[in-house]
């Protein structure tokens, strides 16, 4: 089940994604699909339907969720993307956080900073949490995911490499899009989307620039969990980036970068300088 956040004026709703055809989705006209609207906020209450449907090119998505709390960031989590940086993946994956305030959704803008000559894009798939999580083994991992999303961790490069704490480089305005909705597990369904295989593409003006799978993550979703909730607790709403693989690269005012994980859809956003 897809649950995306919309607006269709000043007001934000949720609803149910239906009629997309098979295959990866992009949420514009284009795809023919429909929203049946929710009441309340899914990750507090039982999606319930209010009987609204409405087309989803009439709609303006944006972020399937804003965090409450934390964007927390996983990196070299691919040992391909950690040899194209310049050396080995870490026993452990590096963690770092992203403020709510980094987050767009679709179609809003990715703003440069003016601090930085070198910013890349970064596609991965992004869990969202559901339910208070302190200390949870992996094998109990599935209990507190809400479901997952698509990422595009905005990273200015050239900050990251000259600063040890990668807070300018990760934490700016805009640099966390996330979209374009939720996929959540449905419960008894052997078909659904599996976080352990998934493709992850990202295409800069229509072209492919990076491709790779989950099933190269060297720390798996479960894992990461456990890891990430034995250093704070995880609040319902709080999203963990999975890391990249490899194949990032620069972006450029004027350019639109799209980010995408098959069986969740894609999204895209312009790139801009002010």
């Amino acid at each position: 089940m897809k649950i995306a956040r919309f607006s269709t004026g000043d007001e934000l709703r949720y609803g149910v994604v239906e009629g997309l055809p098979a295959g990866e989705s992009c949420p514009s006209g284009e795809s023919g699909g429909r929203l049946i609207v929710l009441r309340g906020d899914p990750l507090y209450t039982p999606p319930e339907a209010t009987g609204e449907i409405v087309p989803l090119d009439e709609v303006r998505l944006v972020s399937p969720v804003i965090p409450r709390s934390k964007v927390i960031g996983i990196g070299k989590n691919y040992a391909a993307h950690a040899a194209e940086m310049g050396g080995a993946a870490p026993d452990e994956p590096i963690v770092f956080l992203k403020p709510n305030t980094a987050v767009i959704g679709p179609d809003a803008p990715v703003v440069l900073p003016p601090w930085s000559r070198e910013v890349h894009y970064e596609g991965e798939l992004a869990v969202v949490i559901k339910s208070l999580a302190k200390d949870v083994d992996a094998a109990d991992a599935a209990r507190v995911i809400l479901g997952y999303t698509v990422a595009n961790d905005v990273s200015a490069r050239d900050r990251q490499g000259e600063e040890a704490t990668w807070v300018r480089a990760k934490a700016f305005d805009t640099s966390c899009p996330l979209g374009p909705w939720i996929e959540i597990p449905e419960p008894g369904s052997d078909d659904g989307f599996d976080p352990a295989r998934a493709v992850i593409r990202t295409r800069v003006d229509g072209a492919v620039v990076q491709e790779g799978t989950t099933a190269d993550m060297i720390t798996p979703v479960p894992e990461l969990i456990a890891l990430v909730s034995r250093i704070f607790t995880l609040l319902p709403g709080d999203v963990i980036l999975t890391g990249t693989p490899a194949g990032v690269g620069e972006i450029r005012a004027g350019q639109r970068v799209e980010v995408g994980v098959e069986g969740i859809g894609r999204f895209s956003n312009p790139v801009v300088r002010r």
